[in-house]
């Protein structure tokens, strides 16, 4: 996530609570590291807490526990943003998953709208968002699916397709199907 970042250029920032210390030490001085502490703040609430530090709208956000093959996911994001659009998220269909063992989480509209559907594509942990639907959110705790709800009650979540593979490496048994994915991609 941190090479696709700063393959754009972007200005980077990390949510960290478990051993910040040794996280802010391995990143150096280039990455804004924001502490969630004393509690975590969840998706939501650690974007929330980051956005006055942060330019742009709508902003990117990368998830740390996830892999790409193929092209940058922030491109294929900007390409497709469009300004009626509050979030848009990068999805991929469950037979391109590498290390993913849940149901799939959004099916994709003729017009690019998302809605829930279990049978659909998994979010990638990519996407773009507009500030303020995260700033208008009443709660400093909180999960991105809840503005994902908000954003599909006002017609505002949209999804676009990724061309290449993704891997979930959440689990001990994903990062090593990654680490066979990301071989395989370079050979």
């Amino acid at each position: 996530a941190l090479d696709l970042a700063t393959a754009e250029g972007l200005k980077t920032h990390v949510n960290a609570h478990y051993r910040a210390a040794q996280l802010q030490d391995h990143l150096g001085p280039d990455v804004t590291l924001h502490l969630e502490q004393p509690e975590i703040l969840d998706t939501g609430g650690g974007l929330k807490a980051a956005l006055p530090t942060m330019n742009g709208d709508p902003v990117a956000t990368l998830n740390s526990d996830a892999v790409w093959v193929g092209p940058n996911p922030l491109n294929i994001l900007q390409a497709a943003w469009r300004p009626h659009m509050d979030c848009l998220l990068l999805l991929v269909p469950i037979e391109r998953t590498t290390g993913y063992t849940r149901a799939g989480n959004f099916a994709i509209q003729a017009d690019g709208a998302l809605r829930r559907n279990e049978a659909g594509q998994v979010y990638t942990g990519a996407q773009l968002i507009r500030r303020q639907a995260v700033l208008s959110h009443p709660k400093r705790i909180f999960s991105l699916n809840e503005i994902w709800d908000a954003c599909l009650r006002t017609g505002g979540l949209y999804g676009v397709t990724y061309a290449g593979e993704w891997a979930d490496v959440g689990t001990p048994q994903g990062i090593s199907q990654a680490e066979q994915m990301l071989d395989a991609a370079n050979v």
